[in-house]
């Protein structure tokens, strides 16, 4: 008899998580019957308690704390934009993968469409093995997405997410079934969450070129999140800015 491969997908994102399920739905489980797969998302996050509480499919998660049960449990775990890091023992005892919503190596981390429009470095979206460094690993596939000048972080994100569901539909069942090849790319960048809060603070004596100026509160317009911000010197409050860009 054929050995079902357990798989767990840990995400914190709610359209790609219904995606991912459509996806393993239509084209792995019910054709093949080769998986089982087994949803989880962080205990911390509390839309996703809200929502799913009642719920029997998915379940929250504190993976440092689930370390040896999901190295016994599990043969594949996959990290689809989720916020929690994977402890080193995890790592090199199951085959973790992550689909990152970032071209590797550049601008690995946090928030990599924001620093792409700031860095002009290339962005898009990567599925590699997990190791112990952050958004780090053998690359196994990856789609390179163009940043116009009138795209924001959050246009940008909604596009890495298209380049994911590619990836995902041409690739997810050959890296379940182990059947690719893969590369370890150059040492590139890495921003962490400490980089994207040094971003906020708009000087308003900054005098620099007003392109940088335009990228820097577009890479932080994202949606109704409050980012980019300067101090009222009267009031000694936060001003928050956004941008709004069309092109014809």
């Amino acid at each position: 008899m054929r050995k079902i491969k357990k798989i767990l997908l840990v995400t914190d994102n709610e359209v790609l998580l219904f995606r991912f399920k459509k996806l393993i739905h239509e084209r792995i489980v019910f054709e093949k019957a080769k998986f089982k797969v087994h949803y989880a998302y962080t205990s911390k996050n509390v839309a996703f308690y809200t929502k799913f509480f009642e719920t029997d499919w998915i379940r929250p998660i504190t993976i440092k704390n689930e370390v040896d049960f999901l190295i016994k449990e599990y043969d594949i775990i996959l990290s689809l934009h989720c916020k929690q890091l994977f402890p080193e023992k995890l790592v090199k005892n199951v085959k973790c993968i992550n689909i990152h919503p970032g071209l590797n190596p550049n601008n690995r981390g946090w928030f990599p469409q924001v620093f792409s429009i700031i860095n002009k470095l290339p962005c898009g979206a990567t599925i590699h093995e997990m190791d112990e460094q952050l958004d780090h690993g053998k690359i196994i596939c990856q789609k390179e997405v163009k940043i116009e000048m009138w795209d924001t972080s959050l246009t940008a994100y909604n596009k890495i997410i298209e380049a994911e569901i590619e990836l995902l539909s041409d690739n997810l069942e050959n890296i379940l079934i182990g059947q690719y090849e893969s590369f370890l790319p150059e040492v590139g960048n890495l921003n962490l969450r400490i980089d994207f809060d040094k971003l906020y603070n708009i000087d308003l004596e900054d005098t620099d070129t007003f392109l940088n100026h335009i990228n820097k509160l577009r890479a932080l317009t994202h949606g109704n999140y409050a980012n980019a911000y300067f101090i009222d010197k009267e009031t000694n409050k936060r001003v928050y800015v956004k941008i709004e860009l069309t092109h014809e």
